[in-house]
């Protein structure tokens, strides 16, 4: 049996805000079994995939909100990791 574990989080730079409670925000964390390690690693690398191209949605918005003056991109901190082990 194996695992996927599937973590997220991101913060807001303290500079952005005067809202505390929007610096951090605590990491989400999924698990899923999987009965073999091709399926774990399968579903890792099309999770990640998905999640560098939502990475890059949120990041080209943010520069479109930019470039009126709406928003900075570096006062976001985006984070993910994904691993399969066995359980």
């Amino acid at each position: 049996m194996w695992v996927l574990m599937y973590v997220f989080s991101y913060s807001v730079s303290p500079a952005a805000t005067n809202d505390k409670a929007e610096w951090r925000l605590l990491p989400t964390v999924v698990f899923q079994e999987f009965t073999s390690e091709e399926r774990c690693k399968a579903a890792k690398s099309t999770l990640e995939g998905s999640l560098s191209q939502a990475g890059a949605r949120l990041r080209s918005g943010l520069e479109d909100l930019k470039s009126l003056g709406k928003a900075d991109p570096s006062q976001i901190i985006i984070a993910y990791n994904v691993e399969c082990l066995p359980k």
